[in-house]
């Protein structure tokens, strides 16, 4: 008789879920790292992974709050600078016995004030600090709406494809059904309105009920921006569709380019007025993990609720008490993002001139690699707008079509196999994500060091022209 923990007695749904950020090619990744291979770990935004710096001023204000007894050495003026001495006692007093202690589910009260004040500058309209739950990542706040809001099989969830894995993986662990719509890769990886009508007339005639409706804004894997008129319309059509908008902005800080800045979908949302602002119930997403911060292991992150019922907010209260407290180190990292050294403090100018360092350098990456992709043999490439990623375009020969389904492999991933074995890059294969039928791609963060970056793409275009010539005849063209 099987054991309950038994393989074969599992919950359907955890065997079902997928995760390709952590899939096959990071598994022989890790693999060919222990046999003392170097790898470039590029499969996962990770960016003191990949050798990104903490930035000074939280980590002084974190490791205080972790050690106080530091605050009671009279030499801790000559380690710590005053502002960051003032900022941990600031969240210490906030705290019920320090970051050992357990906060409140939804977060610490003060941490949560500092959110929505940064919300208002951002976006000029005030918000509630009672409808702003702190997290252990965003991750974990998308997970927790995903499951209010999925009740059965029949629940559809709208998610861009390509998209981030954490999405399917939920739906599906949840028992709700992803509805895909498709983002059109040559206008730059913009919504396709008529392609989303038709996503939901199909998932309706099969009777799925469509609830809410997923963006990725700056986009991840696709590494767009969303401008002013899409997010509009979008935001029309959730009126419309009576959906809810999950808005996951967590790489609001990394844009590489000025024609389209970030702008919130809540500022839109309370631009254009009633009845919209009124009615469209909107869930917005944010992380410590990305920008210039990059804290992913310090797991902190927000979500903001827009439109929800007093009823509503008091179950997902409910549902968030289950796990205590979110991690409270976090939490504090949150609070010094959201409220960061202002002109006039002692760290105001280191902590600027790190920022803008790294800032920079991601900008100058995004196109050492936009621009490398291009340069390569039947590969093309958007321009990485924001967030961490390329996505090139691997226009495969049919020769390594047929040879990776020989193999019992997606095209994709015998690609970045290939790769992985000759060159140490460890990227993860576009059919993780989602794409199009007979299209493939790869996606990689731009996250390598500035100064090892173009030894990358040489090296890739070196795996990739190999590649190219193995499978295709000399004049381009696929041996059949």
């Amino acid at each position: 008789m099987a054991k309950a923990l038994d393989y074969e007695s599992l919950n359907e749904n955890v065997k079902k879920t997928a995760y390709a950020v952590r899939g096959e090619l990071y598994l022989r990744a890790s693999e060919l790292q222990k046999e003392g291979k170097k790898i470039i770990f590029t499969n996962v935004g990770n960016p003191h992974a990949l050798g990104q710096k903490p930035l000074t001023f939280p980590r002084q204000v974190v490791a205080l709050c972790q050690a106080p007894f530091l605050l009671d050495d009279p030499n801790v003026g000559l380690l710590f600078p005053a502002d960051a001495i003032a900022r941990a006692k600031h969240y210490l007093q906030l705290t019920s016995g320090g970051l050992g202690a357990y906060s409140d589910s939804r977060g610490i009260p003060g941490v949560r004030k500092e959110v929505a004040e940064f919300i208002e500058r951002r976006d000029g309209y005030p918000t509630d600090p009672e409808l702003i739950f702190l997290t252990d990542g965003a991750s974990k706040g998308v997970m927790q709406m995903l499951n209010a809001i999925i009740r059965n099989e029949n629940d559809g969830i709208l998610v861009p494809v390509p998209q981030y894995p954490l999405y399917s993986a939920a739906i599906t662990l949840y028992g709700g059904s992803l509805v895909p719509y498709y983002l059109e890769e040559e206008a730059n990886w913009s919504l396709d309105f008529n392609n989303i009508r038709q996503s939901i007339a199909s998932a309706r005639s099969k009777g799925i009920t469509v609830r809410a409706m997923v963006i990725i804004n700056p986009g991840n894997p696709t590494g767009q921006c969303l401008s002013e008129a899409n997010i509009r319309e979008l935001l029309r059509f959730c009126f419309l569709e009576n959906l809810v908008l999950l808005a996951d902005e967590v790489y609001q800080q990394n844009i590489y380019q000025d024609e389209r800045p970030f702008i919130s979908a809540r500022k839109i949302l309370f631009d254009m007025g009633p009845p919209l602002n009124k009615e469209v119930q909107l869930v917005s997403f944010h992380t410590v993990s990305k920008g210039y911060w990059g804290e992913c292991g310090q797991r902190g992150g927000y979500f903001e609720m827009t439109n929800l019922s007093p009823k509503t907010v008091d179950e997902i209260y409910k549902v968030a008490s289950i796990s205590l407290s979110p991690n409270v180190p976090g939490q504090i990292f949150m609070g010094l993002m959201v409220n960061p050294p202002k002109p006039g403090d002692i760290s105001y100018f280191k902590f600027e001139q790190e920022s803008k360092a790294i800032m920079e350098s991601l900008r100058k990456r995004a196109h050492i690699m936009t621009d490398g992709f291009n340069s390569c043999r039947n590969v093309v490439c958007n321009f990485t707008e924001g967030a961490m990623y390329s996505f090139p375009q691997i226009r495969l020969p049919a020769r390594a079509i047929e040879a990776a389904k020989s193999a019992g492999k997606a095209p994709d991933v015998l690609y970045c196999l290939k790769l992985l074995e000759a060159t140490g890059i460890s990227t993860v294969p576009g059919s993780g994500f989602g794409q199009k039928e007979g299209v493939f791609h790869l996606r990689t963060t731009i996250l390598p060091a500035e100064e090892d970056m173009p030894a990358i793409m040489e090296s890739f275009k070196k795996f990739n022209d190999a590649f190219m010539e193995e499978y295709e005849d000399y004049r381009g063209y696929s041996r059949m």
